[in-house]
């Protein structure tokens, strides 16, 4: 047990697309920037710096890498710079990038805070495996010297900044989409059904379906614009040979995203090329000043989360056409995770299905998924889709979540100690966060 000081509790939410962090009691995460790092090969570095080197430094040199974590350190383009996520398949694999990520964080930049003086929640994924958590537990306690820990799963904390304890949560992030049923506080392993389509693979689309079409967007850092006259720009192109792929396409990402935010919208029933052909187009200035028109693909994107064979319809998107027959649309995942869970829960299942994530906060997606599951649900189904009017309470619901919980008075004996962690070791924090 854990009986600090009345310090407050710290909230990080690692999400696939950013990390959230903050103060637990307040109503929105203090710091929120992009959960990637850029990498650059310490060789690369010397390479650039020091030509004249001999190799044997390089080659000591050889396996480490400088991190740049933070809006700011990404947005400077540096030759050779990879941008990395610290996770595949949902779950992390990097935990070099993960510990950059929370010392950004915790540094002035960001909170200004000293660790050693908090007690940290966690958010984690419903699929974190034991020695994911032992890990955690370890960079935490070892490193960072927290005073006090604890372990809560997104949806499970999703259903709690909404005031549920049992809630269906449809989590659409950035790099996957989950639906996860939540009883009493606690996620239902067997009924928990992913799926690999998130806003990233929606934003890839966009880029893909606006280049095949001729526009290409530029990334901010390959131009500059200059003023000839008062209220007149001309466009000069820089060349940066050095530029990584993944740098480039990450830049484009951020451009492609905001169209994606500002215009897209889920259309009121499936997508179809011929009724959407003559569809009046929605302008948007990209960065470089050109205004492009964009017309069907505002519907046909946000339609993937329903639909995903129309991934096989965009070129440039066929690796992913391989394995999307196999993926389903969101409605047959919400009625696919209700039915795996007892006959009792069922039907409060479907009158308390959560939203949350960035993804989700998208124009009529709500309106959208109650239609479908009212045609597809069983008629005795009440079907309620619910989602928080704020957008930003939707993209934080899983921080929100964490800071509710962490601030609760009921809460505080529920902490995982350093005390504890050095007399039973990480395999405790399985007793302590079940």
């Amino acid at each position: 047990m854990y009986g600090g000081d009345e310090v407050s509790a710290m909230v990080l939410d690692l999400g696939s697309h950013t990390c959230k962090a903050g103060y637990a009691g307040e109503d929105a995460p203090k710091a929120v920037f992009p959960s990637v790092a850029g990498a650059i090969d310490q060789m690369d570095i010397d390479e650039s710096d020091n030509s004249e080197k001999n190799s044997v430094s390089v080659d000591k040199a050889k396996g480490k890498r400088k991190l740049y974590v933070g809006s700011q350190s990404l947005g400077y383009r540096r030759d050779h710079m990879e941008v990395l996520s610290p996770f595949k398949d949902g779950i992390v694999a990097d935990w070099d990038i993960v510990d950059s990520i929370w010392d950004h964080a915790f540094r002035l930049e960001c909170l200004s805070i000293d660790p050693k003086e908090h007690p940290m929640l966690l958010a984690e994924p419903s699929s974190n495996t034991q020695q994911q958590r032992e890990r955690a537990a370890e960079l935490m306690f070892e490193k960072y010297k927290a005073p006090a820990l604890f372990l809560a799963k997104n949806a499970v904390l999703t259903s709690f900044a909404s005031g549920r304890a049992t809630s269906l949560v449809v989590d659409s992030g950035g790099g996957s989409t989950t639906v996860v049923p939540v009883h009493d506080g606690y996620v239902l392993q067997k009924a928990v059904a992913t799926s690999p389509i998130g806003g990233e693979l929606l934003t890839d689309c966009l880029i893909k379906s606006l280049e095949s079409k001729g526009i290409v967007i530029k990334p901010r850092y390959s131009f500059r614009r200059k003023e000839i006259r008062p209220g007149e720009f001309q466009t000069v192109d820089l060349d940066f040979p050095n530029t990584s792929e993944s740098y480039k396409l990450y830049s484009q990402r951020v451009i492609a995203s905001d169209i994606k935010e500002c215009v897209c919208r889920a259309p009121d029933a499936s997508y179809d090329e011929s009724a959407y052909s003559n569809i009046p187009t929605t302008p948007y200035e990209l960065p470089d000043g050109q205004i492009i028109e964009i017309g069907a693909d505002r519907f046909k994107i946000p339609d993937i989360l329903f639909n995903p064979s129309l991934v096989q319809t965009i070129p440039g998107m066929e690796s992913f056409a391989e394995i999307a027959p196999s993926v389903r649309g969101l409605p047959q995942m919400v009625i696919e995770s209700i039915n795996k869970c007892d006959v009792d829960i069922r039907r409060e299942l479907f009158s308390s299905i959560l939203l949350a994530g960035g993804t989700a906060s998208m124009q009529q997606l709500k309106e959208r998924l109650e239609k479908d599951l009212l045609e597809d649900s069983p008629q005795a189904a009440r079907v309620k889709v619910l989602a928080s009017g704020n957008a930003t309470e939707r993209r934080f619901s899983v921080w929100i979540g964490g800071s509710v919980l962490a601030s609760l008075g009921s809460f505080q004996q529920m902490w995982f100690s350093k005390t504890e962690y050095e007399e039973h070791g990480a395999s405790y924090i399985q007793r302590k966060c079940p």
